[in-house]
């Protein structure tokens, strides 16, 4: 009975802490199957895609509901990133069967998020927008300690929401807490392609890497971009899973199982559900830097012990 509770279990702490940052976690369950459950052939990714399904859709509605989905944003996401998803699957199964040659690149894709999300944390040089919202938050709490808790609520302020400006093929702007942000959508599809590749083979879904790319890049703060790239990571998952069950098995070798493991996929979504409900609804107590900060550790730990072998 123990040993069916641990996967809803770790999915739902894993979750807890990756959603604020707009990413499902997926990237840390891939690591768990393969060196916790002894899972590490090719249908593990489609299984990571499954939890996908399933944990997601609690989080986009969190974010729907408090006002923070950024909807061309999350649109964009898409449209770079299904493309890349067929040819990512196809690379998983034909190019990177064997657990040893993934791992390796599993522990490349999760230094580089280590990495990025380090650099946003301590330090990146933020710009005034991303200044004045910090600045914001801070002064939240503070009139909060001074009210004694009785009549402020902690973390953003109930009128933080996303408002678009203005939305063309070579500028995205919005409005976040009375803070204005903007990026060029043309760049942002074609990294979403590139994106879409690495989640394909990865299972990730691709918002693991495209979250800490819009906050480093384009400046973009993170509770404005968690409900778009957790919705494009779950549009992406649907057609992940539908990849790998239908046309990779003709890619794969014989005897290779390329299918997804659905109890285990549905064991994962189920505590995911909770757990990225969880994480979109405590975000807005949360700093940013706090977020990327520990998340960078975990990532950062799970990855040089997959480059080690």
């Amino acid at each position: 009975m123990a040993s069916f509770l641990i996967p809803p279990l770790a999915a739902f702490l894993i979750s807890l802490f990756t959603s604020p940052a707009g990413v499902s976690g997926a990237f840390l369950l891939l690591p768990f199957q393969m060196s916790v459950l002894g899972f590490t052939g090719p249908s593990v990714s489609p299984t990571n895609l499954v939890y996908n399904i399933v944990a997601i859709p609690s989080g986009v509605y969190r974010y729907c509901r408090e006002g923070r989905m950024a909807w061309p944003l999350a649109w964009i996401i898409i449209a770079g990133t299904l493309p890349g998803v067929l040819a990512g699957a196809i690379i998983r199964v034909k190019y990177l069967p064997d657990p040893a040659a993934f791992k390796f690149f599993a522990g490349l894709v999760l230094l580089y998020l280590a990495g990025q999300l380090f650099y946003q944390a301590l330090l990146a040089k933020k710009d005034k927008n991303l200044a004045a919202l910090e600045e914001k938050f801070k002064q939240r709490i503070k009139e909060l300690k001074n009210s004694g808790g009785q009549t402020l609520q902690a973390g953003l302020s109930p009128e933080a929401v996303v408002k678009t400006i203005s939305f063309t093929s070579q500028k995205y702007e919005f409005e976040f807490w009375e803070e204005r942000f903007s990026f060029n959508p043309s760049a942002l599809f074609v990294f979403s392609l590139v994106v879409g590749v690495v989640g394909g083979t990865y299972g990730i879904g691709g918002g693991a890497i495209i979250a800490p790319f819009c906050a480093v890049f384009f400046g973009l703060p993170l509770y404005a971009v968690a409900g778009a790239t957790l919705l494009g990571t779950f549009v992406t998952s649907i057609i992940g899973v539908a990849v790998y069950s239908w046309i990779m098995p003709y890619f794969a070798g014989p005897g290779m199982s390329v299918a997804p493991d659905w109890m285990l996929g549905l064991s994962f979504g189920a505590g995911g559900f909770l757990g990225v409900y969880c994480g979109a609804r405590f975000q807005k107590f949360i700093s940013e830097k706090t977020i990327r900060a520990l998340l960078s550790l975990l990532i950062a730990a799970v990855a040089l012990q997959y480059l080690k072998g």
